[in-house]
């Protein structure tokens, strides 16, 4: 059998790759990549038989390579009914904004915060839209504007990233008030899970009475109640978060995952929770507002926001040599079938004791945390607008 053509290798896999995430372009780029092989298959039997082979390798590493990388998932996720019964605030009338001027470096809104305040305020001129700068309190903020919507019978409106919003959305639930969220942090997870991609959308759907109802995900614990939107963990997550997000602008999602994978594994240690009456250590406990994809250990996109689940993963810390299984379970896309990888989907979760445990994340935010915790839902508790 002859040797596989290594070109022909080489464009059938770039091709398949491309056709993996855009079909159409991968159509179109196909004769390219027979282009390639043709002028060698003209040499004989053999050597055509050694194209043929070349392309059906190149194919088959491509789709190999979903093994570790899934297929990306363009189209915005339902997030919720279609509509929800949403005040309209034509020029935002009504409508109180915060902008937090230290969420980051988004690509969304304008670098300068006091552009993105002219910008909201050319997109909704009757709104209030304030800037919470440097030397501000953002709690104290959004407090006083979610006042002001109240009494207005408006809405309560917010820009920034995530922990920003994590915030609004907690006033906004206590108030019954309506949320607009303007995309203006780094990441900006929960706006783009709910098919926000710029403020010009939210501006839209403000004016037009355009809304949804999402779920919040609730943390209780011997002291307070938390709110989540997005994601809940305990364990390495919150660094290997940290450590991804850090490296992916550079070196791209996947390779600066592996590289957060090894050096969160190097440097912590498991952490000791009881649950069920039972002791456990575990790696991470990550607890996701809604069923995300794909499954295993880089959880990244939701299908939903309103579905009244808990995505649980656990990494177990227990087994013998679990870092090292771990660690290969990784490098080898089989975490999902491993058994130190456990999953469910659940309405809520009970953790009996912290024990070593004496920090949590909450939306990215880093928190302290001690005695028992219940993870639950509060399900279709917020709406938000959306266009």
């Amino acid at each position: 059998m002859p040797l596989p053509a290594r070109r022909s290798a080489a464009a059938a896999a770039f091709v398949a790759g491309v056709a993996v995430e855009t079909p159409w372009l991968g159509a179109a780029l196909a004769p390219v990549a027979a282009a390639v092989g043709l002028p060698r298959a003209a040499g004989g039997a053999r050597a055509a038989g050694a194209v043929v082979a070349g392309f059906a390798v190149g194919s088959a590493l491509a789709a190999l390579t979903l093994q570790w990388w899934p297929r990306s998932n363009d189209e915005p996720p339902p997030a919720g009914p279609a509509r929800r019964p949403a005040p309209a605030l034509p020029e935002g009338a009504g409508l109180s904004v915060v902008v937090n001027s230290g969420s980051g470096s988004g690509a969304l809104l304008p670098a300068d915060p006091e552009e993105t305040v002219a910008a909201l305020r050319a997109l909704l001129p009757r709104a209030e839209v304030r800037l919470c700068g440097p030397d501000d309190d953002l709690p104290e903020l959004l407090t006083e504007a979610a006042d002001r919507a109240a009494a207005a019978g408006g809405a309560l409106g917010v820009c920034g990233g995530d922990g920003s919003v994590n915030l609004a959305a907690s006033l906004a639930h206590e108030r019954n008030l309506p949320l607009a969220v303007f995309p203006g942090g780094t990441l900006n997870h929960f706006a783009l899970d709910l098919g926000i991609g710029s403020s010009e959308e939210t501006a839209g759907a403000v004016a037009a009475g355009s809304a949804c109802g999402v779920d919040l995900g609730l943390a209780v614990d011997d002291h307070e109640r938390r709110v989540f939107l997005n994601t809940f963990s305990l364990g390495i997550y919150p660094e290997l978060v940290r450590l991804r997000e850090s490296l992916e602008g550079r070196i791209g999602k996947w390779p600066a995952l592996a590289v957060a994978v090894s050096r969160a594994l190097a440097q912590g240690e498991p952490v000791t929770v009881t649950v069920g009456g039972r002791s456990r250590r575990v790696w991470l406990l990550f607890a996701g507002n809604g069923a995300y994809d794909p499954p295993g250990f880089a959880p990244t996109r939701r299908t939903g926001l309103a579905d009244g689940l808990l995505d649980i993963r656990v990494i177990d810390g227990g087994s013998p040599f679990a870092r090292t299984r771990l660690a290969a379970a990784f490098l080898s896309g089989t975490l999902g079938r491993s058994r130190v990888y456990h999953s469910a989907r659940l309405h809520a979760l009970d953790i009996d004791s912290l024990g070593t445990a004496d920090r949590i994340s909450v939306d990215g935010e880093s928190l302290p945390a001690a005695g028992s915790l219940r993870l639950a839902k509060a399900t279709n508790a917020l709406t938000v607008y959306r266009p």
